[in-house]
Protein backbone atom coordinates (compact mmCIF):
# COMPACT_ATOMS: atom_id res chain seq x y z
CA UNK A 1 0.00 0.00 0.00
CA UNK A 2 0.95 3.32 -1.07
CA UNK A 3 1.59 6.21 1.41
CA UNK A 4 0.08 9.16 0.98
CA UNK A 5 1.26 12.36 1.62
CA UNK A 6 -0.87 15.67 1.90
CA UNK A 7 1.26 18.93 1.41
CA UNK A 8 0.28 22.07 -0.57
CA UNK A 9 1.06 20.95 -4.06
CA UNK A 10 3.00 24.12 -5.44
CA UNK A 11 5.80 24.74 -2.44
CA UNK A 12 8.41 22.67 -0.79
CA UNK A 13 7.53 23.74 2.29
CA UNK A 14 7.58 21.57 5.29
CA UNK A 15 6.21 19.22 3.19
CA UNK A 16 9.69 18.47 1.31
CA UNK A 17 11.77 16.80 4.44
CA UNK A 18 9.05 14.17 4.28
CA UNK A 19 9.49 14.17 0.61
CA UNK A 20 12.94 13.67 1.20
CA UNK A 21 12.80 10.76 3.17
CA UNK A 22 10.34 9.07 1.46
CA UNK A 23 12.71 8.84 -1.86
CA UNK A 24 15.49 8.49 0.02
CA UNK A 25 13.67 5.51 1.63
CA UNK A 26 12.22 4.21 -2.33
CA UNK A 27 9.16 4.58 -0.78
CA UNK A 28 6.23 3.86 -2.60
CA UNK A 29 3.81 7.07 -2.00
CA UNK A 30 1.35 9.27 -3.49
CA UNK A 31 1.65 12.91 -3.31
CA UNK A 32 -2.19 13.92 -3.26
CA UNK A 33 -2.57 17.34 -3.46
CA UNK A 34 -0.22 17.30 -7.23
CA UNK A 35 -2.88 14.64 -7.98
CA UNK A 36 -6.05 15.69 -9.82
CA UNK A 37 -8.65 17.07 -7.40
CA UNK A 38 -5.96 15.83 -4.71
CA UNK A 39 -6.00 19.66 -3.10
CA UNK A 40 -9.61 19.41 -2.29
CA UNK A 41 -9.25 15.62 -0.94
CA UNK A 42 -6.65 17.02 1.31
CA UNK A 43 -9.12 19.60 2.84
CA UNK A 44 -11.82 17.04 3.04
CA UNK A 45 -9.77 14.92 5.00
CA UNK A 46 -8.59 17.75 7.51
CA UNK A 47 -12.30 18.84 7.97
CA UNK A 48 -13.42 15.21 8.71
CA UNK A 49 -11.42 12.64 10.16
CA UNK A 50 -11.60 12.36 13.91
CA UNK A 51 -8.44 13.23 14.61
CA UNK A 52 -7.25 16.37 12.27
CA UNK A 53 -3.76 17.60 11.95
CA UNK A 54 -3.57 21.26 12.24
CA UNK A 55 -1.93 21.67 8.92
CA UNK A 56 -0.15 20.03 6.31
CA UNK A 57 2.05 18.00 6.18
CA UNK A 58 0.67 14.93 7.04
CA UNK A 59 1.13 11.16 6.33
CA UNK A 60 -1.50 8.61 6.17
CA UNK A 61 -0.41 4.76 6.21
CA UNK A 62 -3.31 2.70 5.69
CA UNK A 63 -5.89 3.92 8.85
CA UNK A 64 -2.51 5.96 10.45
CA UNK A 65 -2.60 9.40 10.23
CA UNK A 66 0.24 11.47 11.29
CA UNK A 67 0.80 15.07 11.33
CA UNK A 68 3.46 17.24 11.88
CA UNK A 69 7.08 17.08 10.22
CA UNK A 70 9.20 15.40 13.05
CA UNK A 71 6.86 13.76 14.10
CA UNK A 72 6.05 11.88 10.03
CA UNK A 73 10.03 11.45 9.82
CA UNK A 74 9.79 9.83 13.66
CA UNK A 75 7.38 7.42 12.12
CA UNK A 76 9.07 7.11 8.89
CA UNK A 77 12.81 6.45 10.34
CA UNK A 78 11.73 3.57 12.24
CA UNK A 79 10.06 1.88 9.24
CA UNK A 80 12.88 2.27 6.37
CA UNK A 81 16.20 2.50 8.55
CA UNK A 82 16.64 5.98 8.45
CA UNK A 83 17.01 6.47 12.29
CA UNK A 84 19.25 4.58 14.83
CA UNK A 85 16.78 1.63 16.46
CA UNK A 86 18.16 1.87 19.92
CA UNK A 87 15.34 4.51 22.13
CA UNK A 88 18.06 6.71 23.20
CA UNK A 89 19.54 6.97 19.07
CA UNK A 90 15.82 7.85 18.33
CA UNK A 91 15.24 10.07 20.59
CA UNK A 92 18.32 12.11 19.55
CA UNK A 93 17.43 12.35 16.33
CA UNK A 94 14.45 13.20 17.31
CA UNK A 95 15.95 16.43 19.10
CA UNK A 96 18.17 17.61 16.36
CA UNK A 97 14.62 17.32 13.70
CA UNK A 98 12.92 19.37 16.21
CA UNK A 99 16.19 21.66 16.23
CA UNK A 100 16.16 22.13 12.27
CA UNK A 101 12.44 23.04 12.94
CA UNK A 102 12.97 26.17 14.98
CA UNK A 103 15.37 27.32 12.45
CA UNK A 104 13.35 26.68 9.63
CA UNK A 105 10.08 28.51 11.44
CA UNK A 106 12.83 31.38 12.35
CA UNK A 107 13.64 31.59 8.25
CA UNK A 108 9.80 31.80 7.48
CA UNK A 109 9.62 34.65 10.26
CA UNK A 110 12.20 36.62 8.66
CA UNK A 111 9.61 37.87 5.93
CA UNK A 112 6.66 37.67 7.82
CA UNK A 113 7.57 38.56 10.94
CA UNK A 114 4.75 40.81 12.06
CA UNK A 115 1.62 38.63 10.88
CA UNK A 116 1.30 35.71 9.05
CA UNK A 117 -2.08 36.92 7.59
CA UNK A 118 0.01 40.45 6.07
CA UNK A 119 1.74 40.21 2.59
CA UNK A 120 5.51 40.86 2.81
CA UNK A 121 5.10 44.37 1.48
CA UNK A 122 2.85 45.12 4.65
CA UNK A 123 5.71 44.60 7.14
CA UNK A 124 9.09 45.38 4.73
CA UNK A 125 10.32 47.47 7.59
CA UNK A 126 10.24 44.71 10.14
CA UNK A 127 11.50 42.37 8.16
CA UNK A 128 14.48 44.21 7.23
CA UNK A 129 15.40 44.16 11.13
CA UNK A 130 14.45 40.76 11.63
CA UNK A 131 16.20 39.47 8.74
CA UNK A 132 19.61 41.40 9.92
CA UNK A 133 19.10 39.48 13.27
CA UNK A 134 18.47 36.31 11.44
CA UNK A 135 22.03 36.98 8.79
CA UNK A 136 24.10 38.00 11.67
CA UNK A 137 23.40 35.46 14.52
CA UNK A 138 21.05 33.08 14.14
CA UNK A 139 21.86 31.27 11.18
CA UNK A 140 25.77 30.91 12.14
CA UNK A 141 24.94 30.05 15.69
CA UNK A 142 22.33 26.94 14.18
CA UNK A 143 24.83 26.01 11.63
CA UNK A 144 27.49 26.06 14.39
CA UNK A 145 25.63 23.59 16.41
CA UNK A 146 25.48 21.26 13.62
CA UNK A 147 29.02 21.60 12.97
CA UNK A 148 29.81 20.39 16.78
CA UNK A 149 27.68 17.64 16.39
CA UNK A 150 29.26 16.55 13.34
CA UNK A 151 32.61 16.85 15.07
CA UNK A 152 31.67 15.03 18.16
CA UNK A 153 29.80 12.01 16.29
CA UNK A 154 32.32 9.57 17.52
CA UNK A 155 31.82 7.39 14.54
CA UNK A 156 33.11 10.23 12.72
CA UNK A 157 31.67 9.40 8.60
CA UNK A 158 29.89 12.85 8.40
CA UNK A 159 26.87 11.93 9.43
CA UNK A 160 24.79 13.58 12.52
CA UNK A 161 23.93 10.19 14.16
CA UNK A 162 26.19 7.12 13.86
CA UNK A 163 27.92 5.76 11.17
CA UNK A 164 24.98 6.31 8.38
CA UNK A 165 22.80 8.12 6.92
CA UNK A 166 19.63 9.33 9.08
CA UNK A 167 16.75 11.30 8.23
CA UNK A 168 18.35 14.21 10.04
CA UNK A 169 21.12 14.45 7.33
CA UNK A 170 18.69 14.87 4.90
CA UNK A 171 16.40 17.00 6.44
CA UNK A 172 20.02 19.61 7.40
CA UNK A 173 20.80 18.77 3.64
CA UNK A 174 17.65 20.55 2.98
CA UNK A 175 17.85 23.22 5.30
CA UNK A 176 21.06 24.15 3.96
CA UNK A 177 19.23 24.37 0.23
CA UNK A 178 16.52 26.53 1.60
CA UNK A 179 19.16 29.39 2.95
CA UNK A 180 21.30 29.02 0.36
CA UNK A 181 17.85 30.40 -1.77
CA UNK A 182 16.66 32.80 0.25
CA UNK A 183 20.09 34.31 1.86
CA UNK A 184 22.60 33.05 -0.49
CA UNK A 185 25.55 35.91 0.33
CA UNK A 186 24.72 34.84 4.46
CA UNK A 187 24.77 30.96 3.93
CA UNK A 188 28.19 31.17 2.05
CA UNK A 189 29.61 33.31 4.59
CA UNK A 190 28.42 30.66 7.38
CA UNK A 191 29.47 27.45 5.74
CA UNK A 192 32.94 29.16 5.04
CA UNK A 193 32.94 28.11 9.00
CA UNK A 194 31.14 25.34 8.88
CA UNK A 195 33.25 22.83 6.63
CA UNK A 196 31.21 19.63 8.21
CA UNK A 197 27.68 21.04 7.33
CA UNK A 198 28.78 22.14 3.80
CA UNK A 199 30.43 18.03 2.97
CA UNK A 200 27.27 16.78 4.80
CA UNK A 201 25.07 19.21 2.02
CA UNK A 202 26.96 17.93 -0.87
CA UNK A 203 27.42 14.16 0.22
CA UNK A 204 23.63 14.25 0.38
CA UNK A 205 23.23 15.73 -2.83
CA UNK A 206 25.08 12.98 -4.88
CA UNK A 207 23.13 10.23 -3.05
CA UNK A 208 21.74 8.33 -6.25
CA UNK A 209 17.89 8.50 -5.53
CA UNK A 210 18.31 11.97 -4.09
CA UNK A 211 20.22 13.02 -7.08
CA UNK A 212 17.42 11.36 -9.41
CA UNK A 213 14.58 12.83 -7.35
CA UNK A 214 16.72 16.89 -7.41
CA UNK A 215 16.72 16.46 -11.08
CA UNK A 216 12.88 15.51 -11.43
CA UNK A 217 9.94 17.10 -11.79
CA UNK A 218 8.71 15.90 -8.37
CA UNK A 219 11.23 18.41 -6.88
CA UNK A 220 9.39 21.48 -6.85
CA UNK A 221 11.48 24.51 -7.53
CA UNK A 222 11.93 27.13 -4.53
CA UNK A 223 9.45 30.23 -4.74
CA UNK A 224 8.37 33.26 -3.26
CA UNK A 225 5.58 31.19 -1.77
CA UNK A 226 7.01 28.64 0.49
CA UNK A 227 9.08 29.01 3.81
CA UNK A 228 12.27 29.99 1.96
CA UNK A 229 11.94 33.07 0.15
CA UNK A 230 14.66 35.10 -1.92
CA UNK A 231 14.06 38.96 -1.53
CA UNK A 232 17.61 40.15 -1.81
CA UNK A 233 16.96 43.53 0.47
CA UNK A 234 16.97 40.82 3.06
CA UNK A 235 20.20 39.47 2.32
CA UNK A 236 23.05 41.84 2.60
Amino acid sequence: MSYELYYWPTIQGRGEFVRLALEEAGADYIDVARESEGLAVMIRMMDHVERPPFAPPFLKDGETIIGQTAAILLYLGARHDLAPKDPAGGLWTHQIQLTIADIVAEAHDTHHPVAISLYYEDQKAEALRRAKEFRDNRIPKFLDWFETILARNPTGDGHLVGRTLTYVDLSLFQLVEGLTYAFPKATKRALKDTPRVASLHAAVAKRPRIKTYLASPRRISFNEEGIFRRYPELDR
